[in-house]
């Protein structure tokens, strides 16, 4: 007979772990983010004193050096480090590229009293708004990017492509580390290069939208996280291995939508196998996405291939409510004379090539990539 001292304990102990820990992870989280908002909101007051205060003895030479310099010194011995000519000169230019950063009512206020205030009133945006949100757009105060986020968002010269970085860090939850790595690949040219003026002021003020096909796709796409270096002794399957071991980030760098299916998908016809190097799903334009890995020059050959697997998908493997299939050949070169010829029509449709760079891009080379594909419109036109 079992006493009551025998009991086990409630076997409602754990579920009621884990919901108080949410409500402490949450809490925790909530500090973190007034903390790191008060913060970024003090800096941006803090450069708006030393640009009322140059400005005030503008007429004076040397008077800003001077003035930071004295600044630092006083407020590393009162608050401890932190305070650097170097940041304070970084607090300066943040008020003078987000000079809407807090609502212009908060604005007025003194700098110690803004800083008084709710979170809300100091960003004039309540602290749950997302990017999608009317009330709030970019260059104003937004709860989910920390100071290091905005001290990248300042290294960015050009305002357009400042605010598309400043969209996708908060709609994506990039950390830090992520948005520095985007802005370095040059996410933004690499998508704008291809647009009319109007679809760059989207890009600017919506962030990346996937609407087509082509939206969904990059070129060049930049794999400099493998860690691969640049050789012609560089095979396939050591690529594809590089790609799965690092999924989450070539993931990050394919883009929005897409979700990981399988790896050497074998197809059969008529007892001949085939397989396909990487399966995803695009989550926003309902199909399935075929890339075909390539470390040699792009030939016919392998956009038949592709197309083969493209056709094979949409017959056998396309269900109720997908969109027809789409096919990517990532290669580190091709020729865009075989892909027109080879393709004709396909090639806007659903068959698609990409360069792969296994750097960090400069701006010189997508400068050249831009004039190549001026020349190949022009030669179609």
């Amino acid at each position: 007979m079992t006493t009551s001292r025998e009991k086990k304990p409630v076997a409602a102990a754990p579920p009621l772990y884990g919901r108080v820990r949410e409500i402490l992870d949450a809490a925790r989280a909530g500090v973190a983010r007034t903390v790191n908002t008060t913060q970024v909101a003090a800096n941006w007051l803090v450069g708006r004193e030393i640009v009322e205060e140059e400005q005030r003895g503008q007429r004076r030479a040397g008077y800003g050096a001077r003035l930071l310099a004295e600044l630092s010194a006083r407020l590393n011995a009162e608050f401890g480090r932190g305070y650097s000519v170097d940041n304070l000169e970084a607090f300066r230019q943040f008020y003078l590229d987000y000079p809407q950063l807090i609502s212009e009512t908060v604005s007025r206020k003194s700098s110690a009293a803004a800083l008084a205030l709710p979170l809300e009133a100091i960003s004039g945006t309540p602290s749950r708004k997302s990017v999608g949100d009317e009330a709030w757009q970019p260059g104003v105060l937004h709860p989910s990017l920390s100071w290091s986020h905005y001290r990248q968002l300042l290294r960015v010269g050009r305002a357009e492509a400042r605010a598309f970085y400043e969209i996708e860090a908060i709609r994506n939850a990039w950390s830090v580390r992520e948005l520095s790595r985007q802005a370095a690949s040059l996410l933004y040219d690499r998508l704008a290069k291809s647009k009319d003026k109007k679809g760059l002021m989207r890009l600017a003020t919506h962030g990346h939208e996937v609407m087509q096909p082509l939206d969904a796709l990059k070129d060049p796409l930049v794999i400099e996280f493998l860690g691969l270096p640049e050789s012609p002794r560089l095979v396939e399957s050591k690529l594809e291995q590089a790609l799965i071991d690092n999924l989450q980030t070539f993931l990050l760098e394919l883009g929005k939508g897409f979700a990981f299916v399988s790896r050497q998908e074998r197809i059969t016809v008529d007892g001949d196998h085939f397989y396909i190097d990487l399966v995803f799903y695009h989550t926003v334009l309902k199909c399935y996405v075929l890339i075909d890995l390539k470390v040699g020059k792009l030939t016919h050959g392998d956009l038949g291939q592709i197309q083969f697997y493209v056709n094979y998908y949409d017959r056998e493997r396309r269900t109720e409510g997908d969109n027809p299939t789409l096919g990517v050949i990532l290669c580190p070169d091709k020729n865009d004379a075989v892909v027109k010829y080879t393709l004709g029509e396909q090639q806007e449709r659903n068959i698609f090539t990409s360069r792969y760079q296994l750097h960090l891009p400069t701006e010189q080379e997508l400068e050249r990539e831009l004039r190549r594909e001026l020349r190949q419109l022009s030669s179609g036109a």
